[in-house]
């Protein structure tokens, strides 16, 4: 059993529309997007982006692509033009979903 961050074995897209993030995370093999389905969930999610993401996480799936879609709302301070942070956009969000740490080689 290894303990890794995702940036070592899947890859993400996000970007934003006003206050919302999307995530989309992608597995390289059917065997590690398994894996996903048990460590990557909506919670684990909000968790990982506690402080950022004040609404709700929900996690879609897509199975024919080996990837998952998050939604968090919530997550710009108010969206691009109104909020005072200074990274005012859902681009980092997804590099920052890469430095998630999961169990790979538990699930079976």
């Amino acid at each position: 059993m290894a303990r890794v961050q995702l940036r070592h074995i899947a890859q993400a897209r996000s970007g934003d529309k006003g206050n919302t993030v999307n995530i989309a995370l992608f597995a390289p093999t059917t065997e590690i997007y398994d894996v996903f389905l048990k460590e990557v969930t909506a919670e684990r999610v909000k968790e990982h982006f506690t402080g950022m993401v004040e609404g709700e996480v929900t996690r879609y799936l897509v199975p024919n692509l080996k990837a998952m879609n998050f939604v968090c709302r919530g997550a710009l301070g108010g969206g691009g033009s109104r909020t005072l942070r200074v990274d005012n956009l859902g681009k980092c969000y997804g590099s920052n979903l890469m430095r998630m740490e999961i169990e790979l080689g538990r699930h079976g």
